[in-house]
């Protein structure tokens, strides 16, 4: 769960794994570690029409969740990271 100073600066103060609880490292406003960010809009024809879900990730919980999938993620070759 990510959290800011305030809503009109948008610094982010801090991060936090949903599902672990670990608190990622922020220096300066900036994630300095990996992190899955995701907000799930649910629409029409859902259990849970109408509402948005928004969970983060650290690294290691990401990979222990998709290493229990029946078809695996798809993985591309990034671009040049800067």
């Amino acid at each position: 769960m990510q959290k800011y100073r305030n809503v009109q600066e948008r610094k982010l103060m801090q991060v936090v794994c949903n599902k672990c609880g670990r608190e990622l490292k922020v220096e300066k406003g900036c994630l300095r570690e990996g992190c899955v960010s995701v907000t799930v809009p649910f629409g029409y024809f859902s259990r849970k029409d109408g509402a948005v879900h928004r969970f983060d990730l650290c690294e290691d919980c990401y990979d222990s969740i998709i290493s229990q999938f029946a078809v695996p993620v798809e993985e591309d070759a990034g671009t040049e990271l800067l």
